[in-house]
This record gives C-alpha cells, sequence and structure tokens, in this order.
C-alpha cells in the first residue's frame, strides 16, 4: 500500500513581481514584503531587499543639507580659516621679503596678460597691518556663516570668483578710461573684493531663506561709501567683488535642485571665461 500523503499538499500560490508583473517571484523584501523576482533581489546581511529599498536605504544613509543644498556637518569653517592662513602667510612673506612678495602678487593691469597669477594672488597681499585685520575680521565674520549656508566647496569657488570680478573691474576701468603708462602700472591689491562678494552672497541667501537683510544692507551702504570716498581704495575692486559675487549667490540659491550640482560648476566657469577675456583687453 502507498504511504503517499494523499491529497498531495497543495504547491504554494505563486506571486508576481511587483516591478515586473510578468515574472514569477518565489521571494519577499525583507523591509517591505513586496515579492521580487531573482533580477530585482538584492542581497543584504539580512534576507533579500529589493533595489526601492536599496534606494531609500542610501538617501537615509546621506548627510543632511540645508535649504540651500549645503551638507549640514557642523564642522570648523575650513574654507574660511584657510583664506584667512593664506592672507596672514602672505603678509609675513611680504614683511619678510621687505616688499618684493608684494610687487610680485599685486595686481598691475599692465603684467596681468604676461603673469596671470596676479589676479589670484593679489587678493592675499595687502597693504598693512590694518588693511589686513579690517579684511580678516570682515571674512571671519560673514565667511564663516556663509560657509555653513553654501557648503565649502561652493564658498571657496564664490570667494575666489569675488576676488577675480573685483579685478576684472579694475581691469576694465583701466582699459577705458585711464589707459596711461601710469595706469598701467598702478597696483590693486587687498581681500576686500572677495569679502564685498561675500556680503552680496549674505544678502542675496538672507532674502532667499526670508530673514532680516537690514543688517547687511547698513554693512554693504557704509563700506560703499567709505570705498568712494577714502582717497587710495580701489573702488573698482570692491564694485566688481560685490556684482560677481551678488551674480554667484542668485545662481547658487535659485538653481533648482536637481540643477545645483551643474550651476555650482557653471557659475565660476563664467566667470574665468569672463576674467581671461578682461585679460586681453589690457594688451
Amino acid at each position: 500500500m502507498n504511504d503517499a500523503a494523499w491529497p498531495p499538499p497543495a504547491q504554494p500560490p505563486e506571486t508576481r513581481c511587483h516591478r515586473h508583473p510578468d515574472r514569477p517571484a518565489w521571494v519577499r523584501c525583507q523591509r517591505c514584503g513586496n515579492p521580487v523576482c531573482p533580477q530585482c533581489q538584492v542581497q543584504a546581511a539580512v534576507g533579500v531587499h529589493c533595489p526601492d529599498c536599496v534606494r531609500q536605504a542610501a538617501r537615509a544613509a546621506r548627510p543632511a543639507r540645508s535649504i540651500l543644498g549645503a551638507p549640514i556637518s557642523g564642522g570648523a569653517p575650513v574654507v574660511t580659516i584657510t583664506a584667512m592662513a593664506l592672507s596672514v602667510v602672505a603678509y609675513l612673506g611680504q614683511q619678510l621679503t621687505g616688499g618684493w612678495l608684494t610687487s610680485e602678487f599685486m595686481l598691475v593691469p599692465g603684467l596681468a596678460l604676461v603673469q596671470p597669477w596676479r589676479m589670484v594672488t593679489a587678493a592675499f597681499v595687502h597693504g598693512g597691518l590694518i588693511h589686513l585685520a579690517f579684511n580678516m575680521y570682515a571674512l571671519w565674520v560673514i565667511g564663516s556663516f556663509m560657509e555653513q549656508v553654501l557648503g565649502r566647496a561652493r564658498l571657496a569657488a564664490l570667494y575666489l570668483g569675488s576676488a577675480l570680478g573685483g579685478h576684472v573691474l579694475v581691469l576694465i576701468y583701466f582699459r577705458l578710461f585711464d589707459y596711461t603708462w601710469a595706469g598701467a602700472m598702478s597696483g590693486t591689491l587687498g581681500a576686500s573684493g572677495a569679502v564685498f562678494g561675500l556680503f552680496a552672497a549674505a544678502l542675496v541667501a538672507g532674502r532667499r531663506l526670508g530673514g532680516n537683510i537690514s543688517g547687511i544692507v547698513v554693512v554693504i551702504g557704509l563700506n560703499l561709501v567709505f570705498s568712494f570716498t577714502v582717497p587710495g581704495i580701489s573702488w573698482q575692486g570692491h564694485v566688481g567683488g560685490l556684482l560677481t559675487g551678488g551674480a554667484m549667490a542668485l545662481v547658487y540659491v535659485h538653481a533648482p535642485p536637481a540643477r545645483r550640482r551643474l550651476c555650482a560648476v557653471a557659475a565660476p566657469a563664467v566667470v574665468a571665461a569672463v576674467t581671461v577675456a578682461a585679460m586681453f583687453l589690457t594688451r
């Protein structure tokens, strides 16, 4: 006599993959419980996961970001501290070399094309201890705040871009209104243009976030008055940095989330292209 059970046990019902309804699935995701076919199965430490749950877990593991897309790390303002350190080291070099470093690093319109490094290095040398102290204080106050809002990469691009924008306006003014030997050999130096760019960025970001911007408006206004009324100050560098920083900040804070990375690259690329074009104006 046959001892086999009768009737035979029922086979488990066939299920269909929740991502591919035309394929059978005999395994369920350990997180959501949905059936998954062999093609959709992702081996995990415990059981099998579906691709949707894997992506959701990856998103949850990413660092938190601000409303403007900057990673919220809570660490030290590395970019701000680095810019300050470079300026202090450059100033010490100015003192130790008896002014040689100043003459080699400051922006001289007539030398901008043949010595292009001056477009950047001029933002790190200063005309005196008071000049350095004022710029470093402003950089620390506004830079450390904006680094949290924009993130390190975008702040670094904005700082250098604002410095370049200020120097671009210096070159344009020289070519249009002061195209003389004296104008060609006049020097411009200091981080003021870059700091003005940070002021403009704080204004744009504050308005975008709905904050009280009256304080930064007053600061910008007073510094502009100071720039135009005190002899020996390169108002072109200040205004150029202000306009460039504001323009870059507008791109950063109003970029759609899906295009933030593209805009973060495009904005400094445009500034670099304009800088090169302005350098050729000095020929």
